[in-house]
């Protein structure tokens, strides 16, 4: 019977605001790949996805046919080979369980819901799933080297310039069209990806494992640590640890960067840095917009920033700062450490025209353009959005 592959969100998806006001659970960056395109990968077919409405737009669910098994599977999962073979193993009307948890269901015919149905079956291997925030610069030490592995088996890196030096050479993969010169690349700690026509300027001290997705930039001089992801056309400069840029974002100059996630369109002005550590060493604790509370992150957080926010020159964000989507922020001060969607500076509001007319400029730099899917997107943010 022919499988129909579809990626579920559940209510649990809002604990990981404000990445997912804006897309599925499925469509996060961890690694060098999002959620999506891991599965994808391993079962070679592709994906759609159920999630909440003013998301289906842009990202469609595909139903299956009368002959065709519908294989639902939950966008919080990072798959790996135990999980994949598990569920092609599934028959009809079988649901998989880890820990009580709904992690993959079967349904025959063009049904498509998560309501309790058929044989459970409890799954009891280990399984790495982004739960929390925080979760996806935490996991992407570990997720950048089994997508490394991924990509990689039986294929062989363009050639490595000369100019460069090179620690652990077969642990450096560089996609055709890449650009990497007069550079520092040290695999010994985890492997160093380097994106289709992606750019690594001159004097740039990379240590793995470090994913340069497709078409970003490392500016001169920029010192990334691992574990760190620069996804799709995003620019790094500064200094850089252990964060993940979803994609098209800008950290072009210097200012530190750590233990962060970057959503889409975004942009960080010159010397903007942020805390990622507390300085009495102690948990930092960071607000769950849906809980409206804090909860503890571990004792390193640093920014977690949703899509269209941008930050002035010079910023100073606190440790575990929050900022949602399409925020403008700028002052003499640092920021709250919770900054609602459509914040203005301090307390206004980023009025919703003003907003969609500066995200499509900044779409427009790099070549794109703000549909109307994507204006749908912010408008339904803007409209349940608490503002002060």
């Amino acid at each position: 019977m022919e499988r129909n592959y579809i990626l579920f969100d559940t209510p649990a998806r809002e604990l990981l605001y404000p990445f997912t006001h804006t897309r599925p659970i499925a469509a996060c960056r961890v690694g060098i790949l999002t959620i999506q395109e891991k599965w994808e990968h391993w079962l070679g077919a592709a994906v759609s996805h159920f999630t909440v409405q003013h998301l289906q737009e842009k990202f469609p669910l595909r139903n299956g046919e009368e002959n065709t098994m519908n294989i639902l599977l939950s966008g919080h999962i990072l798959p790996d080979a135990n999980i994949v073979a598990a569920v092609k193993a599934m028959q009809p009307d079988q649901e998989l369980y880890k820990d009580n948890q709904l992690i993959a269901k079967s349904l025959q015919g063009r049904e498509v819901h998560l309501l309790a149905t058929g044989d459970r079956k409890n799954y009891t291997k280990a399984i790495a799933c982004i739960q929390m925030p925080w979760d996806i610069f935490q996991l992407n030490d570990k997720a950048i080297r089994d997508d490394f592995a991924l990509l990689t088996q039986g294929r062989e890196s363009a050639p490595i310039p000369a100019t460069n030096q090179v620690v652990n050479r077969d642990q450096v993969f560089i996609e055709p069209g890449a650009t990497v010169e007069c550079s520092l690349l040290n695999a010994a700690s985890g492997p160093v990806y380097i994106g289709k026509n992606a750019i690594v300027m001159e004097g740039c001290l990379i240590r793995g494992p470090l994913a340069l997705c497709e078409g970003a930039v490392l500016k001169m001089g920029a010192k990334i640590y691992g574990a760190t992801t620069l996804g799709p056309f995003c620019t790094g400069g500064g200094e850089i640890k252990n964060s993940v840029m979803f994609g098209y974002s800008n950290k072009g100059h210097d200012g530190y960067l750590g233990d962060a996630v970057i959503g889409e369109w975004c942009n960080l002005g010159a010397n903007t840095s942020c805390s990622n550590v507390k300085n009495n060493g102690g948990n930092v604790k960071v607000w769950l917009e849906a809980r409206g509370e804090a909860a503890i992150a571990g004792f390193k957080n640093g920014v977690l920033m949703g899509d269209y926010s941008r930050c002035g020159i010079n910023t100073m964000l606190n440790t575990g700062t929050v900022i949602g989507v399409s925020c403008n922020i700028f002052g003499a001060h640092f920021p709250p450490v919770f900054v609602p969607s459509f914040s203005w500076g301090g307390d206004a509001t980023y009025r919703l025209p003003e907003a969609l007319r500066d995200a499509a400029a900044w779409m427009k730099m790099k070549n794109k353009q703000l549909d109307m899917a994507d204006s749908r997107i912010l408008e339904a943010v803007y409209a349940f959005t608490k503002r002060p």
